[in-house]
């Protein structure tokens, strides 16, 4: 079986729980898909700035589906940003003030934004997904383009918030778990698998040839698009229900097995 692209989550997946990975590694084993014209492609809820911190030596060659798929980014070059109309952003936050306990993080093109009242502590644990991180007085008078909010909540409030989300503003916007205590509002149909659609347009590859690694319920329209869906080991109940395959925890370094696998052309390849 051809393998031409393969699409990593970050969080729980390609990182371990210290955010971070075995580089040396991976870079071996990038120089391999180079070699090979397989494409690395990382897709995440993170802000790209984010990203491409964790791959200095090879981000203007890679491909990113950053921000659960609102901005797509190949070889360092744009080629897809979503927005959210400004009555819709409106329409959002009017529903988010009413909801108590949330941190909320709202995600442009140029920099995520937090509330003046954000607890510091709070904006260190926001800054481990996004690397330009504002504090505003207003999130009204932010000027950019606004393609994401990022609810950090209580992991036991999060399936009731999701519904009610989904009812108030699911007409406009997708709510999503992205794993670790957040939910993520995304502009509909703008997932990870609409992100990675695109790089295989540009590249001319087929669904059949895509390997796709993940762990959270954002995940999972990516894992349903590829050939080659990948569960970690740590996933969610409802990931390992969705992926054909599996692989080890993301401490155990399972995403970069499965790359050995592919390059090595072990059992599914």
């Amino acid at each position: 079986m051809s393998i031409k692209l393969i699409a990593v989550d970050m969080d729980g997946t390609f990182l371990n729980d210290e955010k971070s990975y075995d580089k040396s590694r991976f870079l071996e084993q990038y120089t391999r898909l180079k070699q090979r014209g397989i494409h690395f492609v990382v897709a995440s809820g993170n802000q790209y700035y984010q990203l491409v911190h964790y791959f200095p030596e090879i981000h203007k060659e890679i491909g990113f589906v950053a921000e659960n798929g609102a901005y797509v980014v190949d070889a360092g070059e744009e080629i897809h940003c979503g927005q959210f109309a400004k009555a819709e952003i409106a329409r959002i936050l009017a529903v988010l003030a009413d909801v108590p306990d949330i941190q909320l993080v709202v995600c442009g093109k140029n920099s995520a934004y937090a509330h003046d009242s954000m607890p510091h502590a709070v904006v260190e644990k926001m800054s481990n997904h996004y690397r330009r991180l504002k504090k505003v007085a207003d999130f009204t008078d932010v000027e950019d383009i606004i393609f994401k909010f990022s609810l950090g909540v209580k992991n036991e409030a999060i399936p009731a918030l999701l519904q009610k989300l989904s009812i108030e503003v699911g007409d406009i916007s997708q709510p999503v778990g992205s794993g670790f205590g957040f939910i993520d509002l995304i502009i509909p149909g703008l997932h990870k698998a609409n992100g990675i659609s695109l790089l295989q347009a540009r590249w001319g590859v087929k669904d059949s040839e895509v390997v796709a690694i993940g762990d959270s319920d954002n995940d999972i329209e990516m894992l349903r698009h590829a050939g080659f869906g990948f569960a970690m080991a740590n996933a969610s109940p409802t990931v390992k229900e969705v992926a054909g395959y599996s692989t080890e925890s993301n401490n155990c370094q399972g995403a970069l097995n499965v790359i050995s696998r592919v390059l090595e052309q072990q059992t599914p390849f």
